[in-house]
């Protein structure tokens, strides 16, 4: 680990902390039906999840083309994660300029590699992990939405830049991270089995599983 490595990592931290408190604290809270998690624990929480993910994709990758990419997508995931444990759904109007925030973030990243395949896999990536989706969707419309098939776009385009093994990765530790929550929930008392729980967080910790492992 280089020095540059470990002062990029530092001010990630320190600028996710700044971010996730105001600017997409208040993304959060307007993306929100109703009033179903106190502001202080939307900024707390915001500030603290994006801290942590900001600092860990830095460290992991240093200064480069493709960290404003993740960093943009780990932005977004603070707010979907938030929107989605309070009230189980993934809004249009953060899913979607998100998509085109990370695929044109992508661009300069896959220009300085001098080739255009990470960015074909990429859109292969995405649109396959969306069919998936679709598919879990009909096959089980009571516990995949359409907010999560969505997010499957977002989630599949940035995996698919990286290849195979991140796009595999992702799409199985989504279930082995939803799996973990809902068995931790039962055990708990928080859920019943015939209740439900929000799968956008643990789609978005699957991708972060697969970008901080299988990235090269």
């Amino acid at each position: 680990m280089t020095l540059a490595t470990v002062i990029t990592a530092a001010l990630a931290a320190v600028v996710g902390a700044a971010l996730g408190r105001w600017p997409l604290a208040a993304l959060t809270r307007r993306s929100m039906n109703g009033e179903r998690m106190p502001q202080r624990t939307v900024r707390i929480a915001g500030a603290t999840i994006t801290a942590v993910t900001f600092g860990a994709l830095a460290w992991r990758f240093g200064p480069s083309w493709i960290l404003p990419a993740l960093l943009v997508f780990a932005a977004a995931s603070t707010v979907l994660t938030l929107v989605d444990l309070a009230e189980k759904r993934l809004p249009n109007a953060v899913v979607f300029p998100s998509l085109g925030a990370v695929a044109l973030c992508l661009v300069p990243a896959t220009w300085a590699g001098d080739t255009w395949w990470p960015l074909l896999w990429a859109v292969v990536g995405g649109s396959t992990m969306f069919a998936v989706y679709v598919v879990l969707a009909l096959v089980s419309p009571s516990s995949m939405g359409m907010g999560d098939v969505k997010l499957a776009l977002v989630i599949g385009l940035l995996l698919g830049w990286f290849g195979l093994n991140a796009w595999l990765i992702g799409l199985l530790a989504a279930f082995i991270v939803g799996g973990v929550i809902a068995i931790g929930a039962l055990a708990m008392r928080r859920v019943t089995l015939r209740g439900s729980i929000p799968f956008g967080p643990s789609m978005l910790a699957g991708a972060f599983v697969a970008v901080l492992l299988s990235a090269g």
